[in-house]
């Protein structure tokens, strides 16, 4: 579904003691004791469950992914990823946790005590289109790693002190399980070009709305979108969404001008680059825990966890000081060596469902076709200090 909004309920964390007393949400109603609610285990049943046949289409989406990759090739002879290929800026901040949370958000190694951690984040549009007109409505992309993480990390990152953490901008996936993937990736890779054909095939589905939201999205500043995870994931004891919420008074205000036809199509990196240059950027990022599983699924993220049941709550803020947003070492470095994976990092932020376990064997698959077309290497940078400046 579209966001169209800068401000859906914006619920700050309960103090220390886990009691809210005087928080209320946007429509003046008073919110129940959050600390004290019925949150649902990682590992209980029914969180997660892997249906017939999913390993045929995670296979079958990983072939999709690098034909797509194959054919940008043809055309900039350069291979990028086969989502989020078109770069708008990469900045260097760090990821704040406070040392007062209540006891039901100190969870896991990241958020059972307060830390800084220097990150790099990377803005960026989500189709496989490096050269994708700015003009033109589409999710947005961003993504972070945090360096000097410590704890208990999953096989593939386990030699680099990181945390892969990635946000979309549409707070449901319209690419909602690995079978419902594998069926939008084919429309949109044989009726692309010709978008009446593409939406008389995704108004034959029973999610077209879903679908078609995509088409919808508030085109605006990058730095001023709200960005979402869509999908599940562990947090420590329970089970959470997550999301990113520009807090700055300038990025809030900027929300409200849209991108218009004269703008030119690289706008959204001339906005994003004047804003850095100018500007300390702010956001908060909060956490949703799942509650109830009919109403919150984690195998289908195609639906949005209701804000105003299961409210946002607050566990760190990022913080990214004035700075040139678009380096040119900086991109190809990124762009040529690095990846994000939510599979590496610490366990106790396990993904969940299956859009993640896709990401299990996809990413790593994007990645290979990458370097290998390019003649580059996949490089894990362990510090900060690594990523050029």
């Amino acid at each position: 579904m579209a966001d169209f909004s800068s401000s859906f309920s914006v619920h700050p964390a309960p103090g220390t003691n886990g009691n809210v007393k005087s928080v209320t949400d946007d429509k003046g109603q008073s919110l129940k004791d959050l600390g004290k609610r019925e949150y649902i285990r990682w590992d209980a049943k029914g969180v997660e469950n892997v249906p017939e046949g999913e390993e045929q289409d995670i296979k079958a989406v990983a072939d999709q992914i690098n034909a797509i990759q194959k054919a940008q090739w043809n055309v900039h002879r350069h291979c990028y990823s086969g989502t989020h290929a078109r770069t708008h800026g990469i900045v260097k901040g760090k990821f704040v946790v406070s040392d007062d949370l209540p006891p039901h958000l100190k969870q896991g190694e990241l958020f059972s005590k307060g830390g800084e951690y220097p990150i790099v984040a990377r803005y960026s549009t989500e189709p496989g289109d490096p050269g994708l007109d700015d003009r033109i409505p589409t999710p947005r992309g961003f993504a972070m790693k945090l360096f000097n993480v410590e704890g208990d990390m999953f096989d593939a990152g386990k030699d680099f002190p990181t945390q892969d953490i990635e946000f979309n901008s549409t707070p449901a996936l319209d690419l909602a399980n690995p079978r419902v993937t594998r069926e939008i990736i084919d429309i949109r890779m044989k009726y692309g070009d010709d978008q009446k054909e593409m939406f008389k095939q995704l108004e034959a589905r029973d999610d077209t709305e879903l679908q078609k939201a995509r088409f919808q999205v508030r085109n605006t500043h990058l730095e001023s979108t709200r960005q979402y995870s869509q999908v599940a994931y562990r947090f420590g004891d329970y089970v959470i969404k997550y999301c990113l919420v520009p807090s700055s008074e300038t990025q809030r205000k900027l929300f409200e001008e849209t991108v218009r036809p004269e703008d030119g199509s690289d706008i959204l990196h001339r906005w994003l680059q004047n804003f850095h240059a100018s500007h300390d950027a702010e956001y908060l990022f909060q956490v949703q825990l799942c509650e109830n599983l009919e109403d919150q699924p984690v195998e289908y993220a195609g639906k949005i966890w209701d804000p105003e049941k299961y409210p946002w709550q607050t566990v760190a803020t990022v913080k990214i000081p004035k700075q040139e947003s678009f380096d040119y070492e900086r991109k190809t470095f990124w762009e040529d060596h690095m990846r994000v994976d939510p599979w590496h990092g610490l366990k106790s932020l396990q993904p969940l469902g299956g859009p993640n376990r896709l990401r299990r064997v996809v990413y790593p698959a994007s990645s290979a076709l990458r370097r290998k077309m390019n003649g580059r290497k996949e490089i894990n940078v362990k510090t900060i200090d690594e990523i050029p400046n």
